[in-house]
């Protein structure tokens, strides 16, 4: 069995009076990508900042490698790699010259700056200064900085928020080879298919507390209740049947007669798990 890399035990968190996180539970092992959905203000940011040590929580507790990160030192934080929507670049430096401090901040052999600068896509800004640089290839930079050390933990804020669809699919193999690795990542957004591709389990997290947690397939299966079947007409129709085995004949007579253009079932997905459950739309 994997060792629960990240704990969160019943953990709360009040901003002026205002509960933003209530009672939070949940684990990540080793060698698994655990996302956090919820749209902004959810609190999802809040929780990295708790896991970090940034802010205190109010209630419950947070162990990371087995230690309560109350009393953690620089033998836990060195094994984090963290992407924040605050990038904190040096402006000044080059894309080389930024992953070369945290090299010697982690004691990294900087013989392997060029091959992650490579790998996030930014081989040739390799000596471009970070203040020529765009949101997005910011947000790749921060990205390296993170993996520059292969942590064994890996907090990722939105990560592909500002990225081009072509890119984000190569960040998203990024990912998947740190879990690969071994690595434990956490990965908060908002975009339901960046979930659904690429984590074990999630947590549905709205107004600071989780409503639902499991597999993302397992989530949908379980508000799968509508269990309907939309077929497409030659004549341009449109026809939704309940999924009982009386839709076998329907569906047959269609085919017989050869009406049918198309045939689509209607599982739901995240987004309307997540607005069935809320009300509202994780993009808001």
């Amino acid at each position: 069995m994997k060792q629960k890399i990240i704990r969160l035990n019943n953990v709360s968190k009040i901003y002026r009076e205002q509960p933003v996180l209530k009672d939070i539970s949940f684990s990540i092992k080793g060698g698994e990508i655990f996302g956090l959905l919820g749209p902004s203000g959810a609190g999802k940011t809040t929780v990295i900042k708790i896991i970090t040590g940034q802010e205190n929580a109010d209630g419950g507790s947070v162990e990371v490698l087995g230690t309560d990160v109350n009393r953690a030192d620089d033998s836990i934080y060195e094994q984090f790699g963290v992407v924040l929507d605050q990038p904190g670049l040096y402006e000044r430096l080059s894309c080389y010259d930024n992953l070369l401090l945290f090299a010697q901040l982690h004691r990294t052999d900087k013989s392997v700056i060029t091959s992650v600068l490579k790998r996030v896509g930014l081989a040739e800004a390799k000596n471009r200064p970070a203040a020529k640089l765009s949101k997005g290839m910011k947000q790749r930079l921060v990205l390296a900085r993170a993996l520059l050390h292969q942590p064994r933990i890996l907090l990722l804020d939105e990560p592909t928020g500002a990225l081009d669809p072509g890119t984000a699919r190569q960040i998203h193999e990024l990912i998947a080879e740190q879990r690969d690795r071994g690595a434990a990542v956490l990965l908060t957004t908002h975009n339901m298919e960046e979930a659904a591709k690429l984590c074990g389990r999630i947590a549905l997290l709205h107004e600071g507390s989780v409503i639902e947690t499991g597999r993302p397939d397992a989530i949908c299966r379980k508000y799968n209740h509508l269990n309907r079947i939309r077929l497409r007409l030659d004549d341009g129709e449109e026809q939704e049947i309940v999924n009982e085995p009386e839709a076998a004949q329907v569906i047959y007579d269609y085919l017989h007669q050869r009406k049918i253009v198309s045939i689509h079932s209607s599982e739901p997905n995240l987004e309307t798990v997540f607005m069935e459950l809320t009300g509202r739309n994780l993009e808001e």
